[in-house]
């Protein structure tokens, strides 16, 4: 069963170039990952959303994304509310719809 994982991001300004090299330098080495997008839902804000052949294969992969995180991890700005400089969210996907 596929999974995903969403991320919330804030980047500082000026950074925002940065942020998608990093990522753009760094999904190859995350096995399992069938595909993922950056979409950029306002001014300095994105959001990654990927998709993983399993639960199992995202959880694998943690320590590469981790691994990624820490490499721009100074771009980001904090949240707020507690979350720190990322939101995520993950499952199995439980209804596909085209």
């Amino acid at each position: 069963m596929a999974a995903f994982n969403v991320v919330r991001f804030k980047v500082k300004p000026g950074r925002e170039q940065q942020f998608l090299d990093a990522h753009s330098e760094a999904h190859a080495a995350w096995p399992g990952l069938r595909h993922a997008n950056i979409i950029k839902t306002g001014d300095g804000r994105y959001c990654i959303i990927a998709e993983w052949a399993s639960m199992a294969d995202m959880a694998a992969a943690r320590p590469q994304m981790i691994a990624t995180l820490d490499s721009f991890r100074d771009t980001l700005e904090d949240l707020g509310g507690g979350l720190g400089v990322t939101d995520p969210v993950s499952g199995d996907v439980v209804l596909n719809l085209l």
